[in-house]
C-alpha cells in the first residue's frame, strides 16, 4: 500500500504538528505571540493519538516524519513523542523543526530518544536583526545549541532563514559562517498568510536573486534524496556548509511534492496552503479503527490538487504558519 496521488506523486514524508503554541513573536508568523494559558488550553493530539497516526502512515509507506508546530518543544511530553516515533522501525528519519530555545539544554536527550534530523529557525546571524524579526534576544544561545547538536552527532543539521528583503538577504553575511560549520543554511521565501499580507508586501523577495548570486560564485546544485524537502541545495568546494533555497513562488514548485501534513488537532492536509482539511481525529481513538482510517486517507488523497495558488494570492485556510506547521 503506497500513498500516490492522481499526478503520480509518491508520499513518504509526513509533517506532524503537535502544537500551535509558540514562545517567539516572529513577524512573518505570530507577531503578537500565541497564548499557552491553562484557562484557554487547546486540545492537541494526545500521545496515543499520535502513536496511531505514526503507525498508520508508517504502514502506508511513510519513512520520514518531521515534528512541527508552533514550537514543538513546548510540550512537556515532547521527548516521549520522539521516543514513540522512534519505536516504529519503518520510520527511518525522525526530524524536528524548532526555534532552538531549548536546544542547548536538551538536544543530547532528544538524540537518545531517536532524533536524527534537526532544522532550527535562525532568521539572522546579527543579534539585533534576529531580535527585530523574532522578538527574542536569544541568538547566542541558539547558535551554541547548534554547535552542541553537531557535537552530539545529530546526522543532519539545517538552519531555516525566512528571506526578508532588506533584513537578512545579504548572502555575504552568512558565507564566513558556512566556511567552518557543516550546516545546510536554507533560505525560505516569505509566504503570504491570512494575517500576514502586510508583512508579505513589505518584505517578500524572490529566492531567484540569491540563486543567481550562488551560481555566479561557483556554487553547484546537488542531487536530491527521495525524502528530501523542496529545497534546491547548492554546495561549494571551499565551504563546509551548504545553501538551500525554498522558492514556493517558482514555476513547477509543486511538481515534486512528496509530503503530507497532520495538524495539531488531527486534520489531514495536502498542502500548507490548501482550502480544506480532512478530519481524522474521530478515527484515532482505537486501534480497531485503523482500516477505516487508511480508507479515509486514501480517499482524501484522491482530491489533492496539482498545485497551490500562492502566485494568485490564494492562501487557502492558512491564517498563520503555526496553524498547520509551516
Amino acid at each position: 500500500m503506497q500513498l500516490i496521488d492522481n499526478y503520480q506523486r509518491r508520499f513518504k514524508y509526513l509533517r506532524l504538528s503537535i502544537t500551535e503554541n509558540c514562545n517567539f513573536q516572529c513577524q512573518y508568523c505570530l507577531p503578537e505571540g500565541a497564548s499557552n494559558s491553562v484557562t484557554n488550553k487547546p486540545h492537541f493530539l494526545s500521545l496515543s493519538e499520535i502513536d496511531r497516526v505514526v503507525s498508520t502512515f508508517a504502514q502506508l509507506g511513510v519513512e520520514k516524519i518531521r515534528i512541527t508546530g508552533g514550537e514543538p518543544t513546548l510540550r512537556k511530553d515532547f521527548t516521549d513523542i520522539l521516543s514513540l516515533i522512534g519505536c516504529h522501525q519503518q520510520i527511518k528519519t525522525v526530524a524536528l523543526t524548532t526555534n532552538g530555545f531549548r536546544l542547548l539544554r536538551d538536544v543530547e536527550a532528544w538524540k537518545l530518544a531517536g532524533l536524527n534530523n534537526l532544522n532550527v529557525s535562525v532568521d539572522s546571524l546579527s543579534p539585533a536583526t534576529f531580535k527585530f524579526i523574532t522578538g527574542q534576544d536569544r541568538l547566542s544561545v541558539i547558535l551554541a545549541g547548534l554547535d552542541k547538536a553537531i557535537a552530539v552527532g545529530i546526522e543532519k543539521v539545517k538552519v531555516n532563514t525566512v528571506l526578508m528583503k532588506g533584513l537578512n538577504d545579504n548572502l555575504a553575511d552568512y558565507l564566513s559562517w558556512l566556511k567552518t560549520h557543516p550546516i545546510e543554511l536554507r533560505f525560505i521565501e516569505l509566504m503570504e498568510t491570512g494575517q500576514g499580507s502586510q508583512i508579505f508586501n513589505q518584505y517578500h523577495l524572490s529566492g531567484q536573486i540569491l540563486q543567481q548570486q550562488l551560481v555566479q560564485q561557483g556554487w553547484q546544485l546537488a542531487t536530491k534524496e527521495e525524502t528530501s524537502g523542496p529545497a534546491q541545495v547548492y554546495s561549494h568546494p571551499d565551504y563546509y556548509g551548504k545553501i538551500g533555497l525554498i522558492m514556493p513562488y517558482s514555476r513547477d514548485f509543486c511538481r515534486s511534492c512528496n509530503r503530507l501534513r497532520i495538524s495539531a488537532k488531527g486534520k489531514f492536509h495536502f498542502c500548507l496552503f490548501g482550502e480544506q482539511g480532512i478530519e481524522l481525529r474521530d478515527l484515532l481513538q482505537s486501534d480497531s479503527q485503523q482500516d477505516e482510517l487508511k480508507t479515509r486517507i486514501f480517499n482524501g488523497l484522491k482530491i489533492k490538487p496539482e498545485r497551490h495558488f500562492l502566485d494568485e494570492h490564494r492562501i487557502g485556510i492558512t491564517q498563520t504558519l503555526s496553524a498547520i506547521g509551516g
